[in-house]
């Protein structure tokens, strides 16, 4: 869920108005083969609970608090692909996932 909202958001950023079109349609044609079901992967279902801000205030499995994170200019977007992945590991087996990014920082935790 967060990489969708952040890649929004870059999205909506882009200067060249064409450009910000094409990548918005783009994006809404990816969802919309999630949404169908005919990508080539399963939607991941989040559910923002209790559980799921405790682990966001706690920072997940990174060994460090959001405050801590904060601190070190690790937003809480990031993060919550973090708590995001830990969850999903938690609830299938066998399966392995990374998380692909240009941020450093978000990277070394990956």
């Amino acid at each position: 869920m967060t990489a969708i909202i952040e890649t929004g958001n870059h999205i909506a950023q882009v200067s060249d108005g064409r450009a910000r079109r094409s990548c918005a349609e783009r994006l809404s044609a990816v969802l919309t083969t999630v949404v169908e079901g005919t990508a080539p992967w399963a939607l991941n279902e989040v559910e923002w609970d209790a559980a799921h801000l405790r682990a966001l205030v706690d920072g997940g499995s990174t060994g460090s608090s959001l405050i801590e994170h904060a601190c070190n200019k690790l937003g809480c977007g990031d993060l919550n692909i973090l708590i995001e992945r830990d969850r999903y590991l938690a609830r299938t087996s066998g399966v392995r996932a990374t998380i692909w990014t240009l941020d450093e920082l978000l990277s070394s935790y990956a």
